[in-house]
């Protein structure tokens, strides 16, 4: 069950990716046409990923994870079919805001099927290998798909990403029909008759504050990535092929961590968030340090991968055991928030990034990062001074000896 959840993140992926390296080519095939206005579809993919996940991924409580995403898959199929045929740039346009209806779905339920399906105690583990996903989306997504589009041509891209998506859909259906039958089924019995409000996940305790810390986190990354590449070809003068080897890099290390996420299990999201928060805060203030030295900023981006791998399990997984009822609209509002922060973080970085620089950048994502680091300290030492409280009632007294 685990490969085809990496899959369909690993399709999800890389269509959001896709489009940026092959935008000149796709305009070249719609006479009049430039990258900008091939780029406005990247924009609608995005709005219907946010759209969709507040609006209908709260409803695959009701209906079950596993057909949710079959659902969404199969409309992913869809608009990658479309999007291989469009005849202008409308037509893609629309074909992407259609892709991204079905991303707003399909990520929320692969995470939540993540949750559902590890074995007891490996919950960190198991979603730390549907995590890397994002690693072939970021390979597939930058590398092979420029490399389709000049050798071949663009529209070959998104025929090949249908048919990972058809795949990934036979895939699924064949293994829902061969799994036992659970009590809680794939999440439909446990959460029939729940509310599918998109806001009614926020009255769970916790939520909004891990939401506000998903903000940061995203906006953080998000904000520093736009910049990455102007930085190293504008300022410090290196190819653009170079550059795009830091997409490499990040891919590498966001997926060589994962042996790493059984640790999170091993000692508890509690104790592992101050350690990883904090440690991707550094990494953030060393990129600011050896901003001007491009082969330390392409080493840090491997680093940087592995700490927001495990930076997104810890959040991730505190989300969806929230509330199993809700996971559905607890993940839906946290893919809404990271396309948001997507958003936000490319316009507010970029007059820092205009005005002083990479190395500001670098230090605003630290500080986005620093409300994470002070609140996983603090609930770490909350349940460890509750626990010596405890002890020191349970401990004799002096009238007892």
């Amino acid at each position: 069950m685990i490969l085809p959840l990496v899959l369909a993140i690993g399709v999800v992926g890389a269509n959001s990716l896709a489009l940026s390296p092959i935008a000149a080519d796709v305009a070249a095939s719609f006479g009049g046409a430039a990258a900008s206005d091939v780029m406005i579809a990247s924009a609608a993919y995005g709005a219907g990923t946010a759209i969709s996940a507040l609006l209908l991924a709260p409803r695959a409580d009701r209906i079950g994870l596993a057909a949710s995403l079959l659902m969404a898959l199969s409309a992913l199929v869809l608009a990658m079919v479309l999007s291989a045929c469009a005849w202008s740039v409308l037509a893609l346009i629309a074909a992407q805001a259609i892709a991204g209806l079905a991303a707003g779905v399909a990520l929320p339920a692969i995470y939540g099927l993540a949750a559902e399906i590890a074995p007891p105690g490996r919950e960190s583990e198991t979603l730390g290998k549907v995590l890397t996903g994002w690693t072939l989306s970021l390979v597939a997504g930058v590398t092979l798909a420029a490399a389709l589009s000049d050798v071949v041509h663009w529209r070959l891209v998104y025929a090949a990403m249908a048919l990972i998506a058809l795949s990934v859909c036979a895939a699924l259906t064949l293994l829902r029909r061969k799994r036992p039958a659970r009590p809680d089924g794939d999440g439909a019995a446990a959460t029939r008759g729940s509310a599918a409000s998109p806001f009614g996940a926020l009255r769970v305790p916790g939520v909004p504050a891990l939401l506000m810390l998903v903000a940061g986190f995203m906006t953080a990354f998000y904000g520093l990535y736009a910049y990455l590449g102007a930085h190293l070809t504008g300022t410090l003068g290196l190819s653009t092929a170079l550059a795009g080897l830091t997409a490499l890099a990040y891919g590498m290390g966001f997926g060589g961590v994962a042996p790493l996420d059984r640790l999170i299990d091993r000692f508890g999201r509690v104790h592992a968030a101050p350690a990883v928060l904090s440690f991707l805060m550094l990494v953030y203030l060393a990129l600011a340090a050896m901003s001007d030295n491009a082969f330390a900023i392409l080493g840090l981006c491997v680093v940087w991968g592995g700490a927001n791998h495990l930076g997104l399990n810890l959040l991730v997984g505190a989300l969806t055991a929230s509330d199993i009822s809700r996971r559905g609209a607890i993940l839906g509002l946290y893919t809404a928030t990271s396309y948001g922060a997507m958003s936000l973080g490319t316009a507010i970085f970029k007059p820092v990034f205009e005005r002083y620089g990479f190395a500001a950048l670098a230090c605003v994502s630290a500080a986005c990062v620093l409300p994470g680091v002070i609140h996983a300290v603090f609930h770490a030492l909350v349940p460890a001074a509750a626990a010596k409280r405890r002890g020191a009632a349970a401990a004799p007294g002096r009238g007892d000896r």
